[in-house]
């Protein structure tokens, strides 16, 4: 035991939410901190998630960006809510707040991508598509109960929208100083969320001598061995990072990015808009420019 410790208790079958229902049960020792919370630590780290994601809402708002990123900040902060809920209780359905969200939210990002330079109507198309197969998703794995298929799935989503990112960088980002602020931000974010989820599978596998481990050292001590609360941690700053990089991305997509500064608050990276004034001109002149066309075209086919 470290100096100062506190003996960990023994681990409680239930405590305050009753015998978890839920199909996962992490490495973390149930109601060993609180009779009213079940895996304290996994619980806590959920912060980071929370406070990322309003400080998102809040910079998203302020600085004019576009409402899907106002949406993606209210998924990001759903998740992390979820995961509160789910680890506080280790409740079936609580469960299926964390997890479910996770895909929904990360549809959003996917669906962005995807769509731009798309027509109206190919964009709607695009939304159903995802709809579609989001809640064919969602069925299967009610139906399974089978982690495997969220996390697989939730992987491949993250995948497609960094490669497609990608692509989109090299190919309409020509300021070679951009360019490389957005692949330091797209870098760091997908490395830590990396980091985090290679401290959860190391939770995960090697669970029984890390519990012993954690019972030598005594609490507080134990807790910094606790690999999935580091997951919440890290993966919630690799998703911040990651939607401001989608952020200033789309600035140079919709030919706004001179309107807009990238800069960095409290060691955090945000998109800041320099000309408030000057980006409602542009976006008001853009729609009018799009009407007018929209006009022309359908005067083409009614002659």
């Amino acid at each position: 035991m470290l100096p100062f410790a506190i003996p960990y208790p023994p681990e409680k079958d239930n405590g305050f939410w009753g015998i978890p229902t839920s199909t996962i049960d992490w490495c973390e020792e149930n109601y060993v901190v609180s009779p009213y919370i079940a895996e304290a630590l996994n619980t806590l780290t959920n912060s980071v998630f929370i406070a990322l994601a309003s400080f998102a809402i809040f910079h998203a708002y302020k600085n004019k960006l576009e409402p899907r990123f106002l949406l993606i900040g209210f998924g990001f902060m759903l998740v992390g809510i979820g995961s509160w809920l789910f680890h506080m209780t280790l409740r079936y359905h609580f469960q299926l707040l964390d997890e479910l969200p996770m895909i929904y939210a990360t549809c959003i990002p996917f669906w962005s991508v995807f769509s731009e330079f798309k027509t109206q109507k190919e964009s709607i198309l695009v939304g159903i598509g995802i709809f579609v197969a989001a809640n064919t998703l969602t069925a299967i794995y009610l139906y399974f109960k089978d982690p495997t298929i969220h996390q697989v799935s939730y992987a491949l989503l993250n995948a497609c929208i960094i490669f497609q990112s990608i692509r989109l960088t090299q190919a309409h980002v020509h300021d070679a100083s951009a360019k490389r602020q957005l692949y330091r931000t797209m870098i760091f974010g997908v490395s830590i969320f990396i980091l985090g989820y290679f401290l959860w599978n190391v939770d995960i596998h090697l669970c029984t001598p890390i519990r012993a481990l954690r019972r030598d050292w005594g609490m507080p001590y134990g807790f910094v061995l606790e690999g999935h609360g580091w997951w919440h941690i890290f993966t919630g700053t690799g998703v911040y990072f990651y939607v401001v990089y989608e952020e200033y991305l789309r600035c140079f997509l919709t030919g706004t990015e001179k309107f807009f500064k990238f800069k960095w608050i409290c060691g955090l990276p945000v998109v800041n808009c320099i000309d408030p004034k000057g980006l409602d001109k542009f976006i008001e002149v853009k729609k009018l420019a799009e009407a007018d066309a929209e006009f022309l075209l359908n005067e083409k086919k009614n002659n």
